[in-house]
């Protein structure tokens, strides 16, 4: 006879409620918002607005759903589905716990010592670098257009290239084009360079 499973501790057992009465999953903001007005959980109280607030809120929930992924998966019960977008249980289905254990994140969320090593200054350095690499993606997109490069073919650093020796070819201002348009093709392709090196 199998021994019976222990019982999941108490915040795997609170997600797993939550993520059991919405079969078509929750965004991670759904689940800050459903755990924190429970009285029993384990996330800090302060406000959402300060951002180590909701880091620590948001590296605590992460770990609680990789544990109890882990759990699911020991057990064959269910696959838990993480995403901050969606946070879904699925089916159980052989094979998924080794595609589980490949999971970068996982490693990162279940070791509490990035909790307690990340400050105020370090959550303002992660979210200084999202919005460097946001405000690049806009850059990208913007240079893209300017190249006419719109498909996903069209991606490769090799297309770029050959693109960009079309424009310089005609508008070069030896060959009647502007200076100023080959100075933006040129800034234009240093981004998409950056990008697809």
């Amino acid at each position: 006879m199998c021994p019976a499973a222990a019982p999941l501790p108490t915040f795997c057992q609170q997600l797993l409620l939550l993520l059991q009465q919405q079969p078509a999953g929750l965004s991670e903001y759904q689940l800050l918002q459903q755990l924190r007005s429970q009285a029993d959980n384990p996330l800090p109280s302060g406000e959402l607005s300060d951002p180590l607030c909701l880091f620590r809120c948001h590296f605590l929930l992460f770990n609680g759903l990789y544990q109890l992924r882990d759990l699911l998966l020991e057990r064959g019960q269910a696959q838990l589905l993480i995403s901050p977008l969606c946070v879904q249980l699925a089916p159980w289905t052989p094979g998924s716990q080794a595609l589980a254990s490949h999971d970068p994140l996982r490693s990162y969320y279940l070791d509490l010592q990035h909790l307690e090593d990340t400050g105020s200054d370090d959550v303002e350095r992660l979210l200084a670098s999202f919005w460097t690499r946001l405000h690049g993606n806009e850059d990208r997109q913007a240079a893209l257009e300017l190249f006419e490069l719109h498909t996903a073919e069209d991606l490769s650093l090799g297309a770029i290239t050959r693109r960009y020796r079309q424009l310089v070819s005609q508008h070069h201002p030896d060959r009647g084009g502007s200076h100023e348009r080959l100075q933006t093709i040129n800034l234009a392709m240093e981004v998409l360079r950056r990008h697809y090196q």
